[in-house]
């Protein structure tokens, strides 16, 4: 159904529509994104700046629209055909499909390693974070294929024989061996039923065949995610160790790989996207990276895919609180506009603020992670378990103050708002959930004493900028020196080191007095237990004014 109806009719019977806001379609999600403008040119991405505008259009347009039909049509499992032979294939809806051929044919699964210039990966950044606003279902497939580019990459035996595939602009969604194909998409399985993020327990099994390189996994894996994708990095267990496989939904002779998807997870929301359990019996893979040292050779895909799960809860975020500020700026209650009300103007401000800290880490990663010096490879070890421990938690208590904002028409599925709600838990439990990340936090700052160095560095530059933040960095520097290995405080630490980060990206940013506000709002003595309480005063209004989208 088409969302945005033509001059529909207001004068009804018993009434007259008035005091309702007008729909937020067609809108460019990047000329009105005064934060992430300023974002991409700050971190070296300005030259991708129309790109980003393109993709900005389709995002508030199309996109939108694509992500409603998506969700509302769910995935579905066909595990045999009408003769009883297995295939299992997925059905998805054409608004699924149609999302995904956007998505790859803007580089959002590839930009960062065919740009070859810097600030590729922020440019690539950006493109996503704007996908993630609509559609999210499909980012899945989207970091999982952009993740997995640099690990192919780095062993060309084997990876080199999918490597064009992967990295090319084209979205192929036809169920044939990848090398028929003019595109491929990467999924990945790592987690087990009896371990789940200890994957050292897992027991999938790898045997070496009479074919050089070529093994057969046994065993399963309770989340495959992406099962409809060309090919997959899975973990087995080679002798005493885990090693890293690629594992191709088509054998080497052209038959379907014994890759049985036992069930579609039915999830709290990433309705659009197939999540399975699997079973392999026997399938045929190819063993990536050295034996013994699957985690190790895995893992840089894992870090992608956490900066990846910080710019979708920040994309989600951000379509909160532009949901809810579009909403107060085009409605009245009790003699005045929504957004002039004083209290409702401290929890949108409030709700800006954190749409904007959020989406200024992510992007500052997204430099780091293309490492350029030293201190920025240090900084993206330390940055990444903190930020996707704070931000992707952020998320669900952000998207439901929103919700409040709308009232009732924020609780209905005719709103986006559900949908994003629903969503926003998911980023704070894949590729590791809190406490996962607080301990390779801890890991980091055991392992890599550099990383303090790089992470005290980058607070440095915002040195004397606010006495609120002089004073939290000052307690950090002590606690880093004293009791970081401290496992019951690492989620404080973790919160702490991420909000100081926060704050110096945005002191010295465009507008330092988002800085100020933010240092006052988050790292004051007096800290706010929910959205609203921050006391910004004001900075309140141009704060609003700020994030508005019209």
């Amino acid at each position: 159904m088409h969302r945005h109806p033509y001059r529909p009719r207001r004068e009804l019977a018993t009434h007259t529509i008035t005091n309702q806001p007008p729909p937020l379609v067609d809108y460019n999600a990047f000329a009105t994104d005064t934060a992430l403008a300023a974002a991409l040119a700050r971190e070296g991405g300005g030259w991708g700046a129309e790109r980003a505008r393109a993709y900005g259009a389709i995002a508030g347009g199309e996109l939108l629209d694509l992500g409603f039909s998506a969700n509302e049509n769910p995935p579905m499992l066909h595990a045999f055909d009408r003769y009883g032979a297995r295939i299992d294939e997925i059905e998805f809806h054409p608004a699924y499909h149609r999302a995904m051929q956007l998505a790859k044919e803007h580089g959002l699964h590839s930009l960062s390693w065919t740009a070859d210039r810097p600030g590729a990966q922020v440019v690539r950044s950006a493109l996503y974070y704007l996908h993630n606003q609509f559609e999210a279902g499909t980012a899945c497939p989207l970091t999982m294929t952009h993740a997995a580019a640099p690990v192919l990459a780095r062993f060309p035996e084997p990876g080199a024989r999918w490597l064009d595939g992967v990295r090319a602009a084209a979205y192929d969604p036809r169920v044939i061996p990848a090398a028929d194909k003019t595109g491929l998409t990467v999924g990945m399985g790592m987690t087990e039923k009896q371990g789940g993020s200890d994957v050292r327990t897992n027991t999938t099994v790898a045997s070496a065949t009479d074919r050089a390189g070529v093994f057969t996994l046994r065993g399963h894996k309770w989340f495959f995610s992406a099962p409809m994708c060309d090919l997959f990095l899975v973990l087995a267990r080679e002798g005493d160790g885990l090693s890293c496989f690629v594992l191709p939904r088509w054998t080497e002779a052209g038959e379907r790989n014994a890759i049985d998807i036992q069930r579609l997870k039915d999830k709290l929301g990433d309705k659009s996207n197939a999540s399975s359990e699997v079973e392999f019996r026997d399938a045929e893979a190819y063993r990536i990276g050295e034996p013994g040292r699957g985690v190790a050779t895995i893992i840089e895909m894992v870090a992608q895919t956490r900066l990846d799960c910080m710019l979708g809860s920040a994309g989600l975020m951000r379509q909160a609180a532009v949901q809810a500020i579009h909403h107060a700026r085009h409605r009245e209650a009790f003699g005045q506009r929504l957004a002039d009300a004083p209290l409702m103007q401290e929890v949108l401000a409030d709700l800006a603020l954190e749409s904007e800290a959020a989406i200024a880490y992510a992007m500052r990663l997204a430099r780091a992670f293309e490492g350029a010096t030293e201190h920025e490879t240090h900084l993206a070890r330390l940055a990444t378990p903190v930020g996707k421990y704070l931000i992707c938690k952020a998320a669900p208590a952000m998207v439901n103050e929103a919700q409040e904002c709308l009232g009732g028409g924020g609780y209905v599925e005719e709103s986006i708002l559900p949908r994003l709600y629903r969503q926003a838990p998911l980023n704070s439990i894949w590729e590791g959930s809190g406490n996962v990340q607080c301990l390779d936090l801890l890991r980091a700052l055991a392992r890599n004493p550099d990383s303090i160095a790089a992470l005290e560095a980058e607070l440095d530059t915002a040195a004397g900028r606010h006495p609120a933040f002089d004073a939290h960095c000052a307690a950090l520097h002590t606690r880093l020196g004293e009791n970081a290995d401290d496992t019951a405080d690492a989620r404080r630490l973790a919160g702490d080191i991420a909000r100081a980060l926060q704050a110096a990206i945005l002191l010295t940013g465009d507008a330092p007095w988002v800085g100020e506000a933010f240092c006052a709002a988050r790292l004051a003595p007096r800290r706010p237990d929910v959205y609203g309480t921050a006391g910004l005063g004001d900075a309140a209004t141009p704060l609003i004014e700020r994030a508005a989208v019209i």
